[in-house]
């Protein structure tokens, strides 16, 4: 692949102009002026390109996004297409359009069962803070409106707005911005390799399933609208929930009838091997929230995809909420056609009998590294956790991140994107990646780990 921008400026003279007046997300703008950015100037199937012309695999497409890959012109012919016929408009004011009306009755045929309305937002952010206001409308509309507390899990992500952003169990988050806001509770996480102790991994699972129940009866069934997970922590380092933890969570809202609300934004289409995450954990949940994999991150769009119960409550009152650019028309063209090359070019076939066997192999094979002491990984997605003392599944005395932030910048020097979530390393490749494509990541990561190693007992915090 070539270098390509629309400008004639340098690196150098990019990163000065980002430093000037671009504020990134989730940085310290400090640290990175002095670091300066990498600049990313194209991208095919798995491959980034830099503005120096360096070849980089994309471990995570982009964030957990771009899964059908880069460059894939039937994309941009649909954007193409759409804009010439109707750029924009709302659906407000008793109008619709042709690819919202499309892209909603596409959704309620790909997801299971009883789930066929669809509310568009721009963003998993937005569609998580609609699934507030619509669990709580909800439960008001049925003469319930005490029953407005919505439980959350630690280290989850769900957004960084307000609302979504009190969803989200990260402390970092909640230190900023007056959150979480008022009637959202937090439970302990499954993340046995960090915080199992001594217990089997299946009797962990019961346990931290059960502190939904007792969070239940403290505050009362009558006072608690709903509980919101992603089938797989994502942003909160690839936490895999060990057996079980599923099938007590999904009786538990069951018996106490409370609402189960999938958060689907990364485990969605195709991620986990099969549509949903939901589907491969086995849960039955009254919303789901999608994003990214939606359009595989070319153009801006979410959903909440609704049970009929909630549709219906919702549809006798006027649920004052929206968006400008809900089921932008652009944005679900796109979204359509990204569903059409997902069916029609099997990528899920080719990520259960090809990329995901194999990825599995590879990744696993990581553990034997002195570095790692798990990697787990359930479709295309994965992460190994990193310490000094496998038998004991001990933490680093450093401040936790450091390790992973070496690693992370090890992983980039080799030309290998990974991102790192406190001590652990995690992965979300795009769908499409090949078995050599694999190995290559693969050997990068290994490359980095052994780099990372050399530099951690150099400075001393293989401790």
């Amino acid at each position: 692949m070539k270098p390509f921008t629309r400008n004639c400026m340098t690196t150098f003279e990019l990163q000065e102009s980002d430093s000037d007046h671009h504020m990134h997300p989730f940085t310290c703008g400090s640290k990175l002026q002095s670091r300066r950015p990498r600049v990313v100037v194209g991208g095919r199937g798995v491959w980034l390109i830099d503005s120096e012309g360096e070849e980089i695999l994309d471990g995570m497409s982009g964030l957990w996004c771009v899964n059908v890959g880069y460059g894939r012109t039937e994309l941009v012919e649909a954007a193409r297409q759409q804009m010439q016929e109707l750029p924009y408009y709302n659906t407000f004011f008793q109008t619709t359009h042709i690819p919202a009306v499309s892209l909603a009755a596409k959704l309620a045929e790909l997801t299971p069962d009883n789930l066929n309305k669809v509310f568009f937002a721009s963003s998993g952010s937005e569609a998580n803070d609609t699934n507030i206001r619509m669990a709580r409308t909800y439960w008001a509309e049925r003469g319930k409106p005490e029953k407005s507390i919505i439980i959350s899990r630690k280290n989850s992500y769900h957004g960084s707005t307000v609302g979504s952003g009190s969803l989200s169990g990260m402390t970092a988050m909640h230190s900023q911005g007056g959150l979480p806001i008022p009637d959202i509770v937090h439970i302990n996480q499954p993340d046995w390799w960090s915080e199992g102790g001594d217990m089997a991994p299946e009797e962990f699972a019961v346990a931290r399933a059960r502190e939904l129940e007792s969070v239940i009866i403290k505050h009362g069934e009558n006072r608690v609208a709903a509980f919101v997970a992603e089938p797989i922590q994502g942003a909160g380092g690839v936490i895999i929930a060990p057996d079980g933890y599923w099938a007590e969570i999904q009786r538990i809202c069951d018996d106490y009838e409370i609402l189960l609300i999938a958060d689907e934004v990364i485990c969605g289409f195709g991620r986990t091997g099969n549509w949903f995450g939901s589907q491969t954990f086995k849960i039955c949940p009254d919303i789901v929230t999608v994003a990214k994999g939606l359009s595989s991150g070319y153009q801006p769009i979410a959903a909440s995809i609704v049970s009929d119960e909630i549709a219906h409550v919702i549809d006798q009152c006027e649920f004052s909420h929206g968006y400008t650019y809900s089921g932008h028309p652009v944005a679900a063209a796109v979204a359509l056609e990204n569903v059409r090359i997902l069916e029609e070019e099997k990528v899920l076939d080719h990520v259960n009998q090809v990329a995901a066997p194999y990825l599995k192999a590879r990744w696993t094979s990581l553990g034997d590294h002195p570095m790692v002491g798990e990697a787990r990984i359930v479709g295309m997605m994965g992460s190994i956790a990193l310490t000094p003392d496998k038998e004991n599944r001990a933490p680093f005395a450093a401040q936790t991140g450091t390790i992973g932030e070496i690693v992370r910048d090890q992983c980039f020097a080799h030309n290998l994107v990974m991102r790192h979530v406190g001590d652990r390393m995690v992965i979300a490749p795009p769908l499409i990646i090949r078995t050599e494509e694999i190995d290559i990541l693969i050997e990068r990561a290994v490359q980095a780990l052994d780099d990372a190693w050399k530099q951690i007992k150099k400075e001393d915090l293989w401790r």
